[in-house]
């Protein structure tokens, strides 16, 4: 697998990887679909250094994963901390590819600039809070029943890991 930076033309993998596990109702509070024109913003504004949008793909060139840093607060102090997202495509999970990612986003983030990272985590969703847990991010918010999922109240987690004293 290489990492590297997304293309535009990743564009239509990254939505499908996105969209394949809106329905499970375990990663995203997307309820429906989204579409690549819609997420065409969102790419652009990971156009820049500080705020990367990398792709796993194999050595056929399919893209098996992403992770994206998002800005945590649109405000000038909180510049140095990233909400970081990671998603799998089905067809590769199991096999290390969020592992790989995380601790790479871990390696990576002072280069960007970055001091803190946070993860986002639905309080259901058990298998990445373990993933962050075991690469040293601790629970550092507890957002009871903020989001409903088909007539669920959902827990929001937030995680982070401080990477410079």
């Amino acid at each position: 697998m290489t990492l590297r930076d997304a293309t535009e033309a990743d564009l239509p993998a990254i939505v499908a990887i996105y969209n394949s596990i809106i329905q499970g109702r375990m990663v995203t509070a997307d309820l429906t679909p989204v579409t690549v024109e819609s997420r065409r913003a969102w790419f652009a504004a990971h156009q820049v250094r500080e705020r990367p949008l990398w792709v796993l793909a194999d050595a056929a060139g399919t893209i098996a994963a992403w992770a994206s840093f998002d800005t945590f607060y649109p405000r000038a102090a909180y510049d140095g901390t990233a909400m970081l997202a990671l998603y799998v495509a089905e067809s590769h999970r199991r096999q290390g590819l969020g592992r790989r990612l995380l601790q790479d986003a871990i390696n990576c983030a002072p280069a960007l600039g970055l001091h803190t990272l946070l993860g986002y985590i639905f309080g259901h969703n058990a298998p990445s809070l373990a993933l962050f847990d075991s690469h040293g991010f601790a629970r550092w918010g507890h957002l009871p029943r903020v989001a409903v999922l088909d007539g669920v109240p959902r827990d929001l987690i937030i995680v982070g890991r401080r990477l410079t004293p």
